[in-house]
């Protein structure tokens, strides 16, 4: 209760009580007396907290028998408000994924929240909040760091305790694997990517890959299949791992360090159009060609891919069609009120999109 008066603290902690489902609608809230004797705080105090709570619509009182929380569920599916979390909102990809959901969801008169977390834990777990306190149906959302187990899996169990639907894009947390989710198959699109190098005659392939989503994990999966199934011998010194943190600077850092040491190279597979894009920039400020000293793939087919001076041989991503997936599978939960025991999963394959990038090796 830092910084807040004694009323404002025991009013957030009776509704963070309500947010996070602790407190089910229907029921009975302590009295006043035992509230008073709980937090040492006086009568006044409060049910002074319990009055504002009742004018936010979280409480209302009944004459002789008590405080009781209110089902905000009514109001809440009446709201035609659904929430969309993604990681980042760049002209990346992001706009366009945003847009098939939008697309879908204003023509049946739905509007959208939308927010962005930077991937950052604690932003989610801020906006995860915001969504339990609002009007909202259903929850869209690109989880953060989905390769690490989530620090806010209590706002997931809240969302599943006031049935407010949710469905992952992009990826999944380990332990909310079985929830509904609109994925890539990122494995296979990665193994495109990297067996059309093999099958250029490409022998010293380097990978880049995100350690710290599920996306940078199974495109890690699918470069290792590929060169498995070739009988390539996978070598750890070849991998770059970066993180959401240093994502910016790494990946170009470690590629520079391959370079000066005489590593044996002849391709770079990317985790996306994005490092593709700066690996592109790197071996040009080192003086080696594009593909002619060295191939390059990425992943996404996104306008970086098709707007590098060598346009970029890529995985497509198909990004209005996965927000409109996404949004056409809310739909769905919304109408089916056994949801939560029979969540849907939606799968793209990626298609391989050949660009410039590589070049035919001496097999």
């Amino acid at each position: 209760m830092n910084g807040q008066t004694k009323y404002e603290g025991l009013k957030n902690h009776i509704k963070q009580q309500i947010i996070m489902g602790r407190i089910k609608a229907g029921e009975r809230i302590p009295s006043e007396n035992q509230l008073s004797e709980d937090f040492s705080l006086s009568r006044h105090t409060v049910r002074k907290a319990i009055s504002v709570l009742v004018s936010e619509g979280y409480l209302y009182t009944e004459q002789g028998r008590g405080t009781y929380v209110k089902d905000r569920s009514i109001k809440r599916a009446k709201s035609h408000n659904i929430a969309v979390l993604t990681t980042y909102i760049s002209d990346y990809i992001f706009p366009r994924v945003i847009q098939g959901i939008d697309t879908v969801l204003s023509h049946r008169g739905y509007s959208i929240m939308l927010k962005n977390t930077d991937n950052n834990v604690s932003r989610e777990a801020m906006y995860l909040e915001e969504v339990l306190s609002k009007n909202i149906e259903g929850l869209i959302i690109e989880p953060t760091k989905s390769a690490l187990y989530s620090n806010n899996s209590e706002y997931y169990e809240a969302l599943d305790n006031h049935r407010i639907p949710y469905i992952f894009i992009h990826g999944t947390y380990y332990h909310l694997k079985d929830k509904s989710q609109v994925i890539l198959d990122d494995a296979h699109g990665m193994y495109l990517t990297v067996r059309h190098l093999i099958d250029l005659g490409h022998k010293n392939i380097a990978g880049i890959f995100k350690a710290d989503d599920m996306q940078g994990i199974n495109r890690h999966h699918g470069y290792v299949k590929a060169l498995s199934e070739a009988g390539m011998a996978y070598d750890s010194e070849k991998v770059i791992w970066f993180h959401t943190e240093d994502r910016k600077t790494k990946p170009n850092s470690e590629l520079k360090i391959f370079i000066e040491t005489g590593m044996p190279l002849d391709a770079v597979a990317c985790y996306n159009d994005e490092i593709a894009f700066g690996v592109y920039q790197t071996l040009t400020e080192l003086g080696i060609n594009v593909p002619e000293d060295i191939s390059i793939t990425g992943f996404d087919d996104s306008y970086l891919a098709a707007n590098c001076p060598v346009r970029i041989t890529t995985a497509k991503h198909p990004k209005e069609k996965l927000g409109e997936a996404a949004a056409e599978l809310m739909l769905e939960l919304l109408e089916d009120k056994n949801y939560l025991s029979n969540p849907r999963k939606r799968i793209f394959i990626p298609e391989l999109v050949i660009g410039e990038s590589c070049i035919e090796r001496n097999k």
